[in-house]
């Protein structure tokens, strides 16, 4: 018995020491999450992330799973086009607001092709004719006009913003041609659930890749989210940063 008690000593010493070397790493790992300067308000951020997963859980997911089963590839892609075409017409604003008004008037180009030989948008013929597509919007237009980040926010159903782009997408609800162009309440809402369901199926690849890199769902999203912001801000060629 003395020898067994001898032999498992030092295993058992050895599984302590791994496991308080784990718990540092996890202490130090939160710690490094905790008290982000680009995150003030993340206790209220935290509750507000596990509001939308029980959302996005029970409803949104549901939903996109269905719609992306059910409906054909090429319907998706159709209905996926006409969205972006109807977006075309915000953004080229946007651009211009920025002072690019090459990129606007491209924007504008695409509007109007998409519209004619693209059959109401359903056909993205714009790109294949050589125009380009932008991604803008009035958060956007902000930061280039000189107004900071604010700090991180997480909303239910928009997700992350900044507290400029909280602001920012305020005015792009208001501005949005699907909310000016349609009269009729009923089909105008049909529409807003018909984008958000197609815009959240399209993001069902990508659930299992946050899922499997992530230890920390939320900080996962938060940092994606804003270095993503930055590169669109600066279209893609952000100047670089000090580090801490």
């Amino acid at each position: 018995m003395a020898n067994d008690n001898k032999n498992r000593d030092p295993r058992r010493s050895r599984r302590l020491a791994l496991g308080a070397c784990a718990l540092a790493a996890l202490v130090s790992g939160c710690a490094s999450t905790a008290n982000n300067p680009k995150d003030p308000y993340e206790g209220f951020n935290r509750a507000m992330f596990s509001v939308n997963e029980g959302i996005d859980t029970v409803l949104a997911k549901p939903l996109a799973k269905g719609y992306d089963a059910a409906v054909p590839l090429p319907v998706k892609a159709g209905v996926g086009n006409f969205f972006g075409n109807v977006g075309d017409l915000w953004i080229g604003i946007n651009n211009g607001l920025q002072g690019k008004p090459a990129d606007g008037a491209s924007d504008l180009a695409r509007l109007l092709i998409n519209s004619t030989i693209g059959i109401f948008g359903l056909f993205d013929v714009a790109s294949e004719m050589g125009f380009e597509k932008h991604d803008e919007d009035f958060g956007q237009t902000l930061a280039r006009w000189g107004v900071g980040d604010g700090g991180y926010l997480f909303w239910p159903i928009i997700g992350s913003r900044t507290l400029r782009d909280t602001g920012g997408f305020a005015v792009d609800a208001y501005a949005d041609p699907v909310r000016w162009g349609i009269d009729n309440i009923p089909v105008r809402n049909s529409t807003y659930l018909v984008r958000f369901v197609d815009v959240r199926a399209s993001l069902l690849p990508a659930d299992k890749v946050v899922e499997e890199a992530a230890l920390d769902k939320y900080s996962y999203i938060r940092d994606a989210y804003l270095q993503r912001r930055r590169s669109q801000i600066y279209d893609g060629n952000p100047p670089r940063q000090l580090e801490d």
